[in-house]
């Protein structure tokens, strides 16, 4: 699997300030935020560069998505701190980043017959009627992919490069052996 091949689409990434963060305050004072407290307990703080959403929360827990590496990722985070700044929340502490997930795109260059394939790998859902992918669910290592015929897939489930990697190419080979499998 060549790098040209995947893509990565978004990073999910938690963090924690350590400080409690005035939410009421932040809304008022932030033009770029959403906060409905009746319904979400987090407010949503949109960063334009790199583009972004930021689940904040009055623990002080961030939850980032939209990125595409951990440097954006890190700018993204010292964004935040630089806003919390402006209603006088004073982060002490360098955040540590946990990425949570990772969505890819990319292709395997096949052609793949969903319907043989939904009979030959185990945790698989394929629902043509409902929609035109096959999910399958990779145990070990651990990612979920959708397949599609023209062998477009997308991969969620992986925390870093090197597995996604790994995911990518034990897919590949399992999809080889089903394949031959079928005849």
């Amino acid at each position: 699997m060549t790098k040209k091949n995947l893509s990565v689409q978004n990073i999910v990434a938690t963090t924690s300030l350590n400080v409690k963060v005035p939410l009421t305050k932040l809304a008022r004072s932030q033009p770029n935020t959403e906060y409905n407290p009746e319904t979400f307990p987090g407010l949503v703080l949109r960063i334009e560069e790199p583009k972004s959403a930021v689940l904040v929360f009055s623990s002080g827990n961030l939850v980032c998505t939209g990125t595409k590496n951990r440097k954006q990722v890190r700018e993204v985070i010292d964004q935040v701190i630089k806003q919390l700044k402006k209603v006088d929340v004073k982060v002490k502490e360098k955040p540590i980043i946990k990425v949570q997930n990772i969505v890819a795109s990319g292709k395997i260059d096949m052609t793949i017959n969903l319907n043989l394939l939904a009979l030959e790998l185990e945790n698989v859902e394929y629902e043509p009627e409902q929609f035109p992918g096959l999910v399958y669910k990779l145990e070990e290592p651990s990612a979920t992919f959708l397949l599609f015929t023209n062998g477009k897939l997308v991969c969620t489930g992986t925390k870093n490069r090197k597995q996604l990697k790994e995911v990518m190419e034990q897919l590949k080979k399992n999809v080889k052996e089903a394949v031959k499998r079928i005849g």
